[in-house]
């Protein structure tokens, strides 16, 4: 999910915003940041880029294959409803 990358860097920024007079609890506060963010993100249940461009390629192709079959059903019925049903 999230590299230790990005979650070091998030981590970094959160540390870097602190106001200055607490600069002497900046590196305790970053590894606190660090490790939140990781129990954090660990608990969400996220899908990972390439998971979720390779879902939504399946979902275009069902799409695609459902509006191909409404088409071929649509174009069916005429011949199978008796003149009544229409």
């Amino acid at each position: 999910m999230f590299d230790t990358k990005t979650i070091d860097d998030i981590a970094s920024r959160l540390a870097g915003a602190v106001p200055p007079g607490f600069n002497n609890l900046k590196d305790d506060l970053e590894k606190n940041f660090h490790a939140i963010l990781q129990t954090v993100l660990g608990k969400l249940d996220l899908v990972t880029r390439e998971e979720f461009e390779v879902q939504k390629m399946v979902l275009a192709k069902t799409r695609s294959k459902l509006e191909e079959l409404e088409k071929r059903v649509a174009d069916m019925e005429p011949q199978v409803l008796s003149p009544e049903d229409k």
